[in-house]
């Protein structure tokens, strides 16, 4: 049988899977690239690795939710991403569908067991 700590660390990766698109496409409102987006959530609470947060704009872009372009800053070229239109409508709709889910379980949480 698995420790406390095991299923806990297990079932709070699932979790936050589940809300890191929402988190990300609510950041990208304004242009980032990677690692300013990845300071950016961190100075808000939320951290993310490189190796999560890389693979996941990629797959949003390749989903036409975000817009990226090149561009070079300073010494290096770095891509940028924002979203795209119907990166709005999917974020102000995951968004309503996160709202109902929260205060749905918020109620399935505050009640007697």
């Amino acid at each position: 049988m698995f420790e406390k700590e095991e299923i806990l660390k297990n079932l709070r990766l699932e979790l936050r899977k589940g809300t890191l698109v929402l988190a990300v496409l609510s950041q990208l409102k304004t242009k980032h690239y990677g690692y300013s987006l990845a300071e950016t959530m961190l100075t808000k609470g939320l951290e993310i690795d490189q190796n999560t947060l890389y693979p996941l704009l990629r797959r949003l872009d390749t989903q036409g939710l975000l817009d990226s372009t090149w561009e070079v800053v300073e010494p290096r070229p770095r891509k940028y991403y924002q979203l795209s239109k119907n990166g709005i409508m999917i974020l102000n709709e995951l968004s309503t569908e996160f709202e109902t889910n929260y205060q749905t379980i918020n109620k399935l949480l505050k009640e007697d067991l």
